[in-house]
């Protein structure tokens, strides 16, 4: 299972369990409010009971509509009875309201004998699906018929009724929820997008090194032939081509490897190693060409052995990519010191130069893959935003740090801090 088949798996699950959680709240949140719609609809029945007790105008009219007696009012027994039906519904719709419950309702007034005596002028489509909450009525109107009488409410969509009173928690779950659908979609296309990006950007990489080998190759071979022919006013100068020559054929191979750094293969082959030939070999190469390019370059070693876990040439490669930079973004006047000490069981190497510095927004990015800090005005310099970046891949595989001091116009101190081996080895 590659990784994007299992992210995308867990991403689903995880959203499913999101989802089943918040149903199960709903259901919580559902039962919740059908216990207090029942208390609510137990203290309005109180309240009808109460009102339709006593003889009043409304009682009175609904007894003259249930007896079929219309001798007291100048009206016909149909518009006496539908008075009766509205005056009653606006009765219990006032009632209901008194006690928090606005929703549609039809009522009916019957006799265990199953007459009907008073009806809502709304009735809804499906009766059977309705929630009856039926109760006997007391005084008054049971006495005037001699009956036993109950009045019934029926509510229908009552489940919408207890949705509408948890808007405040189901919308903004909803919304959540969708939120976090499209922040981690988001994400995750953003994420494959630099992850092909990456791809793409090391296939580029591979090719253009592997078609750099061979103009390198020739050179070689070209300076081999001159050493050959014995030029002794030429042999330091040969030397010099030479060792950068074997230097750049072996920056091709690591930048090969560089892929599959990042794609965290294990591509560094990692031993113990006295670090300190490797430092002094470092220097003086790097001491050969400060000499020809007139920079003032100064070293200070302090320690007889720098033992180490690591893959020695991609930190040779790492530390010789910040002196071409110091050297690269120093004016004519270049001063270059290399200070390496051992501090808190840490090998220290710090490089420092007087060059253009660099801006404190630019020290937080200049890390990263292809982002080249400004020159200034040196417009000389060239690059793709990959030394840093490499050098960072190289010390972190290695458990070392990497730091940055620089003013602008002062110059800039770049710090390793690479782990030592103890005395046990480790």
């Amino acid at each position: 299972m590659n990784i994007k088949k299992g992210t995308l798996i867990i991403f689903i699950i995880s959203i499913i369990g999101l989802a089943i959680v918040q149903y199960q709240y709903l259901n919580i949140g559902l039962n919740l409010a059908k216990v207090q719609f029942d208390q609510k609809i137990g203290n309005s029945i109180g309240d009808i009971k109460e009102s339709l007790q006593e003889k009043n105008e409304l009682t009175f009219l609904a007894g003259k509509a249930m007896t079929a007696d219309s001798s007291y009012f100048k009206l016909s027994l149909d518009s006496l009875q539908d008075a009766s039906r509205f005056f009653m519904n606006d009765f219990l719709k006032e009632k209901l309201l008194q006690n928090g419950i606005k929703t549609d309702f039809t009522y009916i007034i019957y006799s265990r004998d199953s007459t009907d005596y008073l009806k809502s002028p709304q009735f809804f489509d499906n009766e059977v699906s309705l929630m009856k909450y039926p109760f006997n009525l007391e005084g008054y109107l049971p006495k005037l018929l001699d009956k036993s009488l109950i009045l019934e409410l029926r509510f229908k969509n009552i489940n919408k009724y207890f949705l509408g009173q948890l808007n405040g928690l189901t919308i903004p779950s909803l919304i959540f929820i969708i939120a976090i659908i499209f922040v981690v979609l988001w994400v995750l296309k953003s994420f494959y997008w630099q992850r092909n990006l990456n791809n793409i950007t090391n296939e580029f990489i591979n090719n253009l090194t592997h078609e750099l080998k061979t103009p390198v190759f020739s050179i070689g071979i070209a300076t081999k032939i001159l050493e050959e022919k014995g030029y002794a006013e030429n042999t330091q100068i040969l030397g010099i081509i030479r060792n950068q020559v074997d230097k750049l054929k072996g920056q091709i191979e690591k930048v090969l490897e560089l892929a599959s750094l990042e794609g965290k293969q294990n591509v560094l082959k990692k031993a113990k190693v006295d670090f300190k030939p490797v430092i002094l070999k470092i220097i003086n190469e790097f001491g050969q060409l400060a000499e020809l390019e007139n920079i003032d370059f100064k070293t200070k070693i302090t320690g007889d052995q720098f033992n180490l876990y690591c893959e020695p040439n991609h930190l040779e490669n790492a530390i010789n990519t910040l002196l071409e930079n110091a050297k690269k973004y120093s004016d004519k006047s270049s001063k270059i010191s290399m200070t390496i000490f051992i501090f808190k069981k840490n090998l220290i190497i710090a490089i420092e130069d007087n060059g253009i510095g660099i801006l404190d927004a630019d020290q937080k990015k200049i890390f990263k893959k292809y982002y080249r800090a400004s020159s200034g005005d040196l417009h000389n310099v060239k690059g793709y935003g990959l030394g840093l970046n490499y050098v960072q891949q190289v010390l972190k595989s290695h458990k070392a740090k990497i730091s940055v001091k620089s003013k602008i116009g002062k110059g800039s101190i770049f710090t390793i801090s690479i782990p030592l081996l103890n005395n046990n080895g480790k």
